[in-house]
């Protein structure tokens, strides 16, 4: 595997690869479109509702451009020019990060919820929440600037490919993305959640455990998410080729995309008007369909009842 860690060749493992992701973009898509409708135009705003809309938003992008990544491992060639080889990667990795981000401000602002209640119902404003969101963006588009910078197209054989040309910017890259997408959210996860239960320990009279019920959803999903993708990428760096680690490398970049869907469990938790509203709408959607169902038994019984006497009168 080189430096690219994007090429491996187009076998059942590929196919497997497109397949999954074509799933998990339809499921994002739709998934988060719907998340982002019912948390932007149909519940009150709120400090939650705003962490909502955002991390929606991000997975909706980063579900979006998706199909790039998709087909240039599917075509072993990047098909969409030198532009798109800088900005796609960018987006892609701006929405990593923030979506990562996101979930690392929503465990803090559970911890907050729990340690210090009355000031949290005092401070926490929409307002400030939106500040929160957008200095978290520019923080994201700073750190996934050097993919644009050193990314770029490469011919090889009349054939295209979207790579890192340097392998030092490669490497630093890479370092970069494993401490600020996995070690540093990762740990200030882990310190908040260990702050959490200290607190609802202590405080026996805590009657809800949902904020230990959110943090122990983030720390699963995010392990079973990022771990695989980053322990791959720096095993590449100190490893020589092997097909095993070309086989690892992917599913380990399907787990990641995973992410974005995984995420949904978070509104099951969080959100009491989101859920409100999802399961309004599936009831809506639940009656239409048996509404449906019912006129077309009856046109049906109504077409048989008619053809019966007509039948009889004949006779």
């Amino acid at each position: 595997m080189n430096q690219t860690m994007d090429s491996p060749s187009c076998d059942a493992l590929c196919i497997f690869y497109a397949v999954t992701n074509v799933i998990i973009i339809v499921l994002g898509v739709a998934g988060k479109g719907l998340v982002i409708w019912i948390a932007g135009f149909k519940v009150k705003k709120s400090v939650i509702s705003t962490w909502y809309l955002s991390l929606a938003v991000s997975d909706f992008i980063f579900c979006s451009f998706l199909p790039f990544r998709v087909v240039n491992i599917v075509k072993e060639e990047w098909l969409f020019g030198r532009f798109m080889c800088k900005f796609s990667y960018f987006i892609l990795f701006l929405n990593m990060y923030s979506s990562i981000f996101l979930l690392v401000i929503i465990s803090v602002d559970r911890c907050v919820i729990v340690t210090f209640p009355v000031w949290a119902q005092n401070m926490r404003t929409v307002r400030k929440a939106s500040v929160i969101v957008v200095l978290a963006c520019i923080i994201s588009a700073a750190l996934s600037t050097p993919t644009a910078v050193f990314r770029d197209t490469y011919e090889i054989e009349s054939v295209f490919i979207c790579i890192y040309i340097n392998l030092q910017n490669y490497i630093a890259t890479v370092v970069c993305r494993f401490f600020f997408l996995f070690v540093v959210p990762f740990l200030i996860i882990i310190i908040c959640y260990i702050v959490i239960i200290r607190k609802l320990k202590s405080n026996q009279t805590a009657r809800s455990k949902k904020p230990f019920k959110i943090m122990t959803v983030l720390i699963v999903t995010f392990l079973i998410c990022w771990l695989p993708y980053h322990t791959v990428i720096l095993m590449d760096l100190f490893m020589t080729y092997d097909d095993s680690l070309d086989t690892a490398y992917v599913f380990s970049l399907i787990l990641a995309s995973a992410n974005s869907c995984l995420n949904l469990f978070l509104y099951v938790f969080m959100g009491k008007d989101i859920k409100e509203q999802c399961y309004a709408l599936w009831l809506k959607i639940e009656n239409a369909v048996k509404e449906e169902d019912d006129q077309n038994t009856i046109q049906g019984t109504a077409y048989t009842t008619s053809g019966e006497s007509q039948h009889s009168s004949s006779i």
